[in-house]
């Protein structure tokens, strides 16, 4: 082992066969990409690296922060290739590790230029004839040998001519339609998406704050950008509550990028950045109220992660290159929480009513709740699990990212606990302050282990917290850690009002709001989703993938499936006949069932404090 000094951290790292920094002279990489094309979904990439002659090992990023697991898409990496001095050179991949090449850099030979081209695929299109949204790790190549942060590189793009763009870096030059940005490390590089698109608006979220922060956004059409009063209103006072929250920022200036496309994969889905967050969302988020209640915490989650992941992160989440492999096991803190506070968050600042915060906790925690796969599988296991990945088809009994939603439920119950331990002085509004509001300003990770948690943790209640986390992370049980919800003065019951934040979700992806009542999803079009583990409709033999034809007898649509499942709570008429097509075989399922629609929902308790209603309460200045 070596200690390297980054950024005033010390480190250590693995020392490297000297021969991978032979043929890398240390000087800055010049990244150039284009992007002039995009009707046809292709980033055209051109890399100008310094070198010295000897063998030269280049890595594409693997393991990106934010993404816990080893997916860098380098299987979109195409037409590679190396040239120096007008000649080609001859290259080969690691025959252990597909993320590297090796190159021999001949004599006389002072820089060396790679080419390639990034493909789309199914479910990673990132570029459309409106817009781009470009995460750098995907587009450049980076020596090995050298800890990220010591690797400078100067990144430029081409866009399309009208084009306006959004990025957390700095402008240096433009030429024409070329984008030249400031020199940063590579580190910082792959920490700055940029977003791009022919619909463009950019809006002032903290005006006259010397520390600004912007919404920026690009669209399929441009009547996609007209953000109402309200939510404009919510955004601003995000930002207000998060910084009351952490009593501290950790950057020079913030960006929501948030993407608004029919046509880009990934809605719902958003990735982290220090100064910036990568928010990809319908086309109709701010023009739908359902669209934008059922994604309301998005970008709140995101934020979050700039104090809790970016600034503060697990020790062993953070590592000196994008090729070592990241240890997930404080997921629970780095996602869990985030995932809390980024819910509280957006009900402080009015993007969730207490209604709307209400019915989405009772969703999550139904949720995690009818999640059988926690009678073999210990929260713990999914954190150190994640690069596994695994589909959604039997998504209940193998249990995926489940330290997200269950996060909040553990989160949940820390707060009320320590409200309750020191009747009602203290919170865990106590522990944010304390475990990030430091270094005002400053965006150089700190890390942490668990054992810092606990301490910080003691440091508002004392209480045998590790004790208590272990107890929750580390065990298999039936049911949900529901435990926070009744301290709190609240508890998870079921009726057959539709729940508001469920019928959002459901409205969005899609799936028909049963699963917790008889036992399994559909789509639009009757396509089973999942099937709840040993509930009636497994032991009836349905499973995920096959599509119903009929219920009850009458042709299969969403309205007909709802009202069969509610007829089953009159007298008489326990039963459900299912005929249903999969794997070239039709056939009839009956669920004996006479529950009807069962909706999550939170129900107050007794005399109990509502620590909810504490919770979400905006913080006054």
């Amino acid at each position: 082992m070596r200690l390297l000094v980054v950024a005033g951290l010390l480190l250590a790292t693995t020392m490297l066969p000297l021969q991978a920094l032979a043929g890398y002279a240390g000087d800055r990489i010049e990244l150039a990409v284009t992007a002039t094309r995009p009707g046809q979904h292709v980033f055209y990439v051109t890399e100008k690296i310094p070198v010295t002659p000897g063998p030269l090992a280049l890595y594409y990023p693997k393991w990106i922060p934010g993404e816990h697991g080893p997916d860098g898409p380098i299987g979109n990496v195409a037409g590679l290739a190396f040239e120096a001095n007008g000649r080609k050179l001859a290259w080969h991949r690691d025959p252990v590790d597909m993320f590297t090449f090796h190159v021999d850099v001949p004599q006389g030979v002072s820089a060396l230029t790679a080419r390639f081209d990034l493909l789309p695929s199914r479910g990673s299109i990132s570029l459309t004839p409106q817009m781009a949204v470009l995460e750098w790790n995907q587009v450049a190549l980076y020596p090995a040998g050298l800890p990220t942060a010591k690797i400078e590189i100067q990144p430029r793009i081409t866009l399309p001519a009208d084009w306006r763009y959004a990025t957390a870096l700095d402008t240096a030059s433009r030429s024409g339609d070329t984008y030249t940005f400031a020199p940063v490390s590579f580190n910082n590089l792959v920490d700055s998406p940029l977003m791009a698109g022919e619909y463009f608006r950019e809006i002032d979220l903290s005006p006259g704050n010397p520390v600004h922060h912007y919404l920026d956004m690009v669209a399929d059409a441009p009547g996609d950008l007209a953000i109402t009063p309200d939510e404009l209103q919510g955004m601003r006072d995000l930002i207000v509550q998060a910084n009351r929250l952490f009593d501290s920022h950790h950057y020079h200036g913030y960006r929501f990028l948030l993407s608004l496309s029919d046509h880009l994969p990934g809605h719902g889905g958003g990735l982290e950045h220090h100064q910036s967050s990568d928010n990809g969302l319908f086309a109709d988020l701010l023009v739908n109220r359902q669209v934008f209640l059922g994604e309301a915490s998005l970008m709140p989650h995101e934020y979050v992660h700039s104090w809790n992941g970016k600034f503060r992160r697990p020790a062993k989440l953070w590592q000196p290159d994008f090729q070592t492999p990241e240890q997930t096991r404080l997921l629970w803190v780095y996602e869990g929480l985030t995932n809390y506070w980024g819910n509280v968050l957006a009900a402080r600042s009015g993007l969730f009513t207490p209604e709307q915060f209400r019915a989405m906790l009772a969703f999550t925690a139904a949720g995690q709740d009818h999640r059988p796969g926690r009678e073999w599988r210990p929260l713990i296991d999914t954190t150190v699990g994640e690069p596994m990945g695994g589909g959604p088809e039997y998504g209940n009994w193998r249990r995926g990212s489940d330290y997200y939603d269950e996060g909040v439920l553990i989160w949940l119950g820390v707060d009320a606990k320590i409200r309750e331990l020191t009747h009602d002085r203290r919170s865990l509004d106590d522990f944010a302050r304390r475990f990030y509001g430091m270094d005002n300003g400053s965006y150089v990770t700190k890390t942490y282990t668990f054992d810092d948690v606990v301490a910080a943790l003691n440091s508002i209640a004392a209480y045998d917290w590790a004790g208590y986390l272990h107890q929750l992370l580390d065990n298999t049980a039936e049911h949900a850690p529901l435990g926070g919800l009744a301290r709190s003065g609240w508890k998870l019951v079921y009726s057959s009002t539709p729940n508001p934040y469920e019928e959002a979700r459901g409205a969005i992806h899609h799936f028909t709001r049963t699963l917790f009542s008889v036992g399994f999803t559909t789509n639009d079009e009757g396509v089973i989703g999942d099937v709840l583990w040993n509930s009636p409709a497994f032991k009836a033999g349905l499973a995920p993938g096959m599509k119903l034809v009929s219920v009850n007898g009458s042709t299969f649509s969403p309205q007909v499936f709802l009202r069969g499942i509610a007829g089953t709570s009159k007298p008489g008429h326990g039963k459900l006949v299912f005929v249903a097509s999969g794997s070239g075989v039709t056939g009839t399922y009956t669920l004996d069932y006479s529950g009807g629609l069962r909706y999550a929902h939170l129900e107050r308790t007794g005399n109990t404090p509502d620590y909810l209603k504490q919770i979400i309460a905006p913080v006054k200045d």
